[in-house]
């Protein structure tokens, strides 16, 4: 997500901080950069107008002129303007104040619909809901199956409706019907799509909004389409008058030109954001967030929200004092590792880091995410006491492990060399160092674009 673009304005920044003093010239050239960026970033030409604007205004005054770090400052008013495009600060679901609180989920067919119904549903539980799901889509092969199967992935409660309902207000109306009864407090309905907008679709859509009064009627978009999808946003709030938009597949789209447009084109704030196929790949969108992510100043936010839902501070307490005591054994270095799996793939961890320093040079790293796998897989294979004290693993037990977790004597060898190399450091650096460093820097991830060999 924003790839792309947060590279070419790094240039441009690059290149402002490189001049001795600023002027209206080169901040002319500077925003014509910038300009440039965000088109082929593929932002809806009107948003880039807007912003350039509102930049220009404020970055050619004589205080961001004169100034003695004029850079910084552009980089702020930018980061000021693309927040406020974005939405400026995140954009809450409404509830009704009696349950349940109707969610129509709409859009075009292939966006994502189904899978996001059920994601969202996932993401309502752990916030403290009881959601429940159903779907009304009775034209699409095994779209009701679909979801069933994603709804007993995330554990929510799904209405299958009976043989005589076969109109989508028939399984509407019972599904909401039985969600009063069983106490839920919120209905999730993924409605039937089409490759294109039309007609029958919207009479349908409104035939449901006029029966379910729903609080939120969240538009699903694919972040792959681009524009296409702000246009189709935009065709869906002036028929039906959405409340806000889910943009799919933002882990394949490195421009970000939708997220940009979204809520300039329609008025409508882009809610929630898809990363991935996993039903944890979903999360609730912040302007501001973003903003530092396209400006290359990382979402360390994000990063410790996800170390906190991954590491249980209980454990980490305990694992803290073995760092102290050198207990460090190679059963805590799996746990540690299978947390870390938790915060998502290792490309996303750093792509949350800022671009600067050290961590600039991590951004060119290609981490192997199977080699966190295979290195797992040799600790398995270990007996308890070895993994509690790696000192008896000899030459024999080092075959035997290799065989059982299909690698080498010298994949083996490899593994409990760095992991020795690796205490020692965490030894002489635990009292200085804090908990994500003894995470993520310390434990032999080298491999990973981080220090320790591996």
């Amino acid at each position: 997500m924003f790839d792309n673009l947060s590279d070419k304005l790094q240039r441009v920044f690059k290149n402002l901080r490189g001049e001795g003093r600023l002027s209206a010239e080169n901040m002319e050239v500077a925003l014509r950069e910038v300009r440039v960026a965000l088109l082929e970033a593929d932002v809806n030409f009107k948003v880039v107008k807007q912003l350039i604007e509102a930049v220009k205004i404020r970055a050619m005054g004589q205080e961001v002129l004169s100034s003695l770090s004029p850079s910084q400052q552009v980089i702020g008013i930018i980061n000021e303007e693309l927040i406020k495009i974005l939405g400026s600060h995140e954009a809450k679901l409404r509830f009704a104040n009696e349950p349940p609180s109707v969610f129509l989920i709409v859009g075009l067919q292939g966006s994502g619909k189904t899978t996001s119904t059920a994601k969202l549903a996932r993401w309502l539980t752990k916030q403290g809901h009881r959601p429940q799901l159903v779907s009304v889509d009775i034209y699409r092969p095994a779209a009701r199956e679909q979801l069933a199967i994603l709804a007993r992935e995330v554990k929510v409660p799904i209405y299958a409706g009976a043989p005589e309902e076969t109109l989508p207000v028939d399984l509407a109306r019972s599904a909401r019907r039985e969600a009063v009864n069983n106490g839920r407090d919120v209905l999730l309905v993924d409605t039937a799509g089409r490759l294109h907008i039309d007609g029958d679709l919207m009479t349908e859509l409104q035939q449901l909004k006029t029966l379910l009064n729903p609080v939120e009627i969240l538009f699903v978009a694919d972040a792959m389409t681009g524009q296409d999808a702000v246009k189709s946003a935009d065709e869906f709030h002036k028929q039906l008058g959405i409340t806000g938009v889910i943009l799919t597949k933002m882990d394949g789209d490195a421009r970000g030109g939708a997220a940009l447009s979204i809520r300039s084109v329609t008025g409508q704030p882009l809610k929630f954001v898809g990363a991935g196929e996993k039903s944890d790949a979903f999360e609730q969108f912040h302007p501001d967030r973003a903003a530092s992510r396209i400006l290359g100043m990382g979402d360390i936010v994000s990063f410790v929200e996800k170390a906190q839902e991954a590491f249980d501070s209980k454990k980490q307490e305990e694992m803290q004092r073995k760092l102290m005591d050198n207990e460090f054994t190679l059963e805590d270095f799996r746990d540690q590792l299978k947390a870390l799996r938790k915060l998502g793939s290792l490309d996303s961890i750093l792509k949350m880091m800022p671009k600067v320093g050290m961590m600039k040079e991590l951004q060119n790293v290609q981490p192997d995410e199977k080699e966190l796998t295979r290195i797992v897989a040799i600790i398995d294979s270990m007996t308890p006491r070895e993994r509690d004290n790696h000192m008896l693993i000899n030459g024999s037990r080092r075959r035997r492990i290799a065989r059982g977790s299909g690698t080498s004597v010298n994949e083996v060898n490899n593994l409990l060399k760095q992991y020795g190399q690796a205490r020692k450091m965490m030894k002489s650096l635990s009292g200085n160092m804090g908990f994500l460093g003894k995470k993520l820097g310390k434990m032999g991830m080298g491999k990973f674009g981080l220090p320790g060999g591996f």
